[in-house]
């Protein structure tokens, strides 16, 4: 991500501590949060009107969503990953 984005970082963080958190207090499960998350993904993905924007644009919007994805199951582990580790794997795996 670039530097110049320190608050989305924070931002990604911080829903994917409220995830956690939710999770914790057995409001929702691992499993609740990834299925809405890759629903959400697949909306994202599957823009009706291809051409209304570009694949890239998709990606990019795709990017917190597979973020928060990929920290929700480093928490079902029980791994701790900062939001470096947590963009290079959404990066090599996306």
């Amino acid at each position: 991500m670039n530097t110049a984005n320190p608050q989305l970082e924070g931002l990604y963080l911080a829903v994917a501590a409220m995830n956690r958190l939710l999770v914790e207090k057995q409001l929702l499960t691992h499993e609740e949060i990834r299925e809405t998350l890759l629903e959400t993904e697949r909306t994202v993905l599957r823009d009706p009107e291809p051409a209304s924007v570009s694949d890239s644009h998709r990606k990019a919007v795709a990017f917190p969503i597979r973020l928060l994805i990929t920290a929700n199951e480093a928490a079902e582990k029980g791994a701790e990953v900062n939001f470096e580790d947590l963009a290079r794997h959404v990066g090599r795996h996306s």
